[in-house]
């Protein structure tokens, strides 16, 4: 999903550089078409740097006109999200160098860190935060990379690092994500999709997130005996919350009954059933053709959500051209309102999906409504109190 957001958000043309099992035969239109550039590890076979070459040549090429390269400084991706940073590969800055000596550094070329913040990459609708960080100029190393380029390539990726992490929440110890994590949906100050107050605006949520983090990671976090405490406890509170199928938000509903109010979806449900019924026969099959497809065809959750918009988008677009001629063919005067229509189709097809995520919710509250969660909230106040006493910045 990363590259879609991030090529969707900035100009000019950015090329991805991308993983080379990504680019199975009948995804190769797709991605090209993305304008993503296949990278190969030393374990996807023997032509390895000769195939790597070809990609390296058109990063020379693109950057010598001005175009953006994205690279994934970590070069893995998690299956889970977290708010941390893995050590970052000197890629980035090798390419950059490389391109430099290509065009005899005629032109000044740059390396950006850029964070890209979810409050959960996997849940539709969520919400998505871009933090461009301070520009390292490569040519202002030029002698010291002719000097001892190793050294100058270390020099830079440790820099670029240290930007990343300006970039996004930094959790330093990954045993003390959930710590991060679960502070913040109690406080309800965060990055948390499920657990946030709507009247915060992100960007200060997200500041809240990485403050949060900071201090945290200035800490002795594992020979201090309340926080260790608070951390199990906090883990026992949202994992007795998940087998029970409960969600937070309704505890904290008991004092804020706002939440719980099913107005907004009963007026969804009531009125919007007509472009709901319209976007289910334009949407339905390719959606779940699609969903079936990526799911069987790749293991990883992670790549999921960028397939499925791609191929959705391109199945969508081939499956709909027939109905929309039959539709102008019999039922419109002029074929130009079937164009109108048809470029109308993604609207309907979001309408439909947040009809099914009204029926939904109506259900959720309802059934939430008439159970007794005094027993949650007391033990969530109990929490939220030690967060304050034990954590200046929460």
């Amino acid at each position: 999903m990363d590259p879609l957001l991030i090529g969707s958000n900035n100009r000019p043309i950015v090329h991805f550089m991308a993983r080379s099992d990504v680019f199975k035969w009948w995804l190769k239109p797709v991605v090209w078409a993305a304008q993503m550039l296949p990278i190969y590890r030393q374990h996807d076979g023997e032509d390895t740097k000769a195939k790597n070459q070809g990609s390296f040549d058109e990063v020379n090429r693109s950057l010598a006109k001005g175009r953006n390269i994205l690279i994934f400084g970590e070069g893995f991706t998690d299956d889970i999200q977290i708010r941390g940073l893995k050590p970052v590969k000197k890629g980035a800055a090798r390419m950059g160098f490389s391109a430099l000596e290509a065009i005899n550094w005629s032109k000044n070329i740059y390396i950006c860190a850029l964070g890209v913040n979810y409050t959960d990459r996997n849940t539709m609708g969520s919400e998505s935060l871009l933090v461009n960080g301070e520009r390292i100029c490569l040519n202002d190393y030029k002698e010291a990379y002719k000097a001892n380029p190793s050294k100058t390539i270390n020099e830079v990726t440790k820099l670029t690092e240290a930007n990343m992490r300006e970039c996004i929440t930094y959790v330093a110890d990954k045993n003390w994500y959930s710590f991060h994590e679960n502070v913040m949906q109690l406080t309800r100050k965060g990055m948390n999709h499920e657990n946030h107050d709507d009247r915060i605006p992100l960007k200060e949520r997200w500041d809240y997130s990485r403050r949060l983090a900071g201090w945290m990671n200035a800490q002795n976090l594992d020979e201090d005996e309340e926080l260790v405490s608070l951390k199990k406890d906090m883990d026992a509170y949202f994992n007795l919350q998940k087998r029970m199928k409960m969600q937070d938000r309704f505890v904290v509903a008991k004092d804020q009954p706002e939440l719980k109010n099913r107005t907004t979806e009963l007026l969804i449900i009531l009125f919007a059933w007509p472009l709901a019924l319209l976007g289910m026969i334009h949407g339905f099959i390719p959606y779940i053709v699609v969903k079936k497809f990526t799911e069987k065809s790749f293991k990883r959750k992670v790549f999921w959500g960028s397939v499925k918009m791609m191929l959705g988008k391109l199945l969508g677009t081939i499956y709909n051209i027939p109905i929309i001629i039959v539709v102008t063919h019999y039922f419109l005067p002029y074929w130009w309102l079937g164009i109108i229509y048809y470029f109308l189709i993604p609207i309907v097809c979001w309408v439909a999906w947040r009809y099914m995520v009204a029926i939904s919710e109506f259900r959720i509250k309802g059934a939430m409504d008439k159970i007794d969660v005094s027993k949650f909230a007391a033990r969530r106040a109990e929490l939220v109190k030690r967060i304050q006493e034990l954590i200046p910045v929460a």
